[in-house]
């Protein structure tokens, strides 16, 4: 290859190519001119556009305007109002700043810029054609405030045409944008419309109340009815906003909104963090949802890592990542069925509930209610194979008041354990049958709660096998008579190589032969269950892990493991007492809404969804 000489962009190409930073598609504009928008201090943003944005886009905003003198500047390279010392740069509060977005935009496309500051007469327009790049400047009609239209986007670059999809796909990624920073500036009007149909006209929120509706209208309205309020502050830094709870989830990460210091990032920090927070509710291959606001010093995260700013860095990425961690673990693991939960440095509340039939997430604090209002008539093991006779034999036989009630469940539970009051229903309301051998019935304030009791009673073993594991104290119970097991070669070597190991999940496990183990000791939340069973489903786990530091990095799973082998199985019938018991569990457990696997361990009917399934009030 022959040497060629080192010779300066011109100005046009030199655009161009910053256009290929900052200009990928017609979203990519309209969110560095809504930016702009934005730090004008507009509080009403405009949003027209046709053909998903590659024929026309005009945004249009109320704010400070740019005069005469400045207006040829704005669309020259490495030209800003927003940054004139490093220090600015290292502490930056606004949005856009990169200096050539304007600049890149004009070089493919035919741009407009009209404006008009409050103390200027007469607004003027310039006006750039991609191809040279001369500004014309020329007096204009309009109200105070800046318009910018944009026209044939990558007109003068068809390589780059050809890249965008159809026009569907374009709108789609362009009304993201519009999401995101709506979401990000509840302080703002925003209208979008496309090819003249108006697709979000939205209001500036000010209240709880207006931001809520809001997030229901650009997000889903599901959304709000499932999820809760967060509001916490620690070493300088501050997070509001809400989380979904994780029976609401979905298949992707496409309801996922992080802010920091208004702006909207993707960070790998933040992602971990909550991904970790949700670890232990959430289904296998479910995303959690949520639109959370973080507010730190600016000098202690650089936004100019990223041509686009979608990135963030914080200067102190441990400090971060544990604080969004801890805090949202906490939400998630303190939220119990009364949908409250105060915390001495934050505030976690669900959101007011809305029925919605068997898909009904979590459900409101329960009111109380007089003795005489609770439910008298209680009846147990109405399983398939009774006839209508039995079960209404059963239903007389076993009707009993609230006190009798208490006073059976007061046999199940230490003292400590017990209600505060006995005068009202709880959350989870009281027992009146069993589907089955699956499901619990229970009689709430609201209607009918229906449970898996497998799945409820997973979860309480399972945290209380992990509370014990961190107090390293896992209760064990010696076995009459030690269970002789056989196993491969593999397994029982694993057995004997990891004794101390398995003696801290409270299993004594003892090599007697090459192929042969004997198990003394489990423990005592599993003591019910298939001992046999247990030690090869552990010790399938250590064989997977293969050394110690890995197994303790999958405690958690092992220790789910282990709470599936020790919950009550399906088909088992339980007593009105027992089956009390474990929705009080239940209300004290933390995470008690998923079985450790992420599905949901009940749900709820209200009246108002059971009146609808028989037509009553027709």
């Amino acid at each position: 290859m022959t040497s060629r000489k080192i010779e300066v962009l011109s100005p046009r190409l030199a655009n161009q190519i910053a256009a290929g930073e900052v200009v990928e598609r017609p979203a990519s504009v309209v969110k560095e001119l809504i930016e702009n928008c934005l730090d004008a201090g507009a509080t009403r943003i405009d949003i027209d556009i046709e053909q998903g944005g590659v024929k026309l886009i005009r945004v249009r905003d109320n704010g400070r305007g740019i005069g005469k003198d400045d207006l040829p500047l704005a669309l020259a390279r490495h030209a800003t109002s927003k940054v004139y010392s490093l220090d600015e740069l290292e502490a930056l509060n606004s949005l856009g700043f990169r200096g050539e977005a304007l600049a890149s935009v004009a070089s493919v496309s035919r741009l407009t810029l009209t404006s008009k500051p409050a103390a200027q007469d007469t607004a003027w327009q310039v006006s750039a054609q991609g191809r040279d790049m001369a500004v014309d400047l020329t007096p204009a009609a309009h109200t105070d405030g800046t318009s910018v239209e944009v026209r044939d986007l990558f007109f003068n670059t068809p390589a780059r045409r050809k890249f965008l999809r159809t026009e569907k796909t374009e709108f789609n990624h362009l009304e993201e944008v519009v999401k995101r920073q709506a979401l990000a500036r509840f302080d703002v009007g925003f209208s979008l419309s496309h090819n003249g149909r108006t697709i979000h006209a939205l209001r500036p929120a000010a209240t709880p109340a207006e931001q809520q509706r809001r997030i229901a209208q650009l997000l889903n309205p599901d959304f709000m009815n499932n999820a809760l309020v967060i509001e916490t502050e620690r070493a300088g830094l501050t997070m509001t906003g809400w989380v979904g709870l994780p029976t609401f989830s979905r298949s992707s990460a496409d309801m996922q909104y992080f802010f920091v210091n208004g702006r909207v990032v993707r960070d790998k920090v933040i992602a971990h963090a909550v991904k970790q927070a949700y670890r232990d509710v959430l289904y296998n291959g479910r995303h959690a949802c949520f639109v959370l606001y973080l507010e730190l010093d600016n000098a202690a995260v650089d936004v100019n890592v990223h041509p686009t700013k979608h990135e963030v860095r914080f200067r102190d990425q441990r400090l971060v990542h544990d604080f969004l961690f801890s805090q949202l673990h906490r939400a998630l693991a303190e939220y119990r069925p009364d949908g409250q939960s105060l915390t001495a440095d934050s505030t976690i509340e669900a959101m007011p509930p809305k029925a919605t039939g068997l898909a009904a997430g979590e459900f409101s604090g329960q009111s109380s209610l007089s003795m005489n209002e609770a439910p008298t008539a209680q009846f147990a093991n109405a399983a398939g194979s009774h006839s209508i006779a039995q079960t209404a034999n059963g239903y007389a036989q076993q009707s009993s008041g609230v006190t009798e009630q208490l006073a059976a469940y007061q046999q199940l539970v230490t003292p400590a354990d017990q209600p505060q009051t006995q005068s009202d229903i709880p959350p989870l309301g009281f027992a009146v049958a069993q589907l089955h051998g699956v499901y619990i019935l229970s009689q709430s304030e609201h209607g009918l709660i229906m449970v898996d009791m497998h799945a409820a009673h997973e979860r309480i073993t399972y945290e209380r096998m992990k509370q014990q594991y961190d107090q390293q104290a896992v209760q064990a119970q010696p076995l009459l008579v030690p269970l002789s097991l056989s196993l491969s070669e593999r397994e029982a070597d694993v057995a004997e190589q990891f004794a101390e190991l398995l003696l801290s999940f409270g299993l004594v496990v003892d090599r007697i032969a090459p192929e042969t183990v004997s198990i003394r000791q489990v423990p005592v939340f599993l003591q019910q269950s298939n001992a046999a069973e247990l030690v090869r489903s552990v010790l399938a786990d250590f064989v997977e892990h293969e050394t110690s530091d890995a197994i303790l990095a999958h405690r958690n799973e092992i220790l789910s493991t282990m709470a599936c082998h020790g919950s009550v199985r399906a088909n088992r019938q339980l007593t009105v007492p027992e089956m009390n018991a474990l929705l009080r569990d239940m209300e004290r457990t933390e995470r008690s809404g998923q079985c450790n696997h992420g599905r949901p361990t009940w749900t709820q009917l209200t009246m108002k969804d059971l009146d609808k399934l028989f037509l009553r009030g027709r």
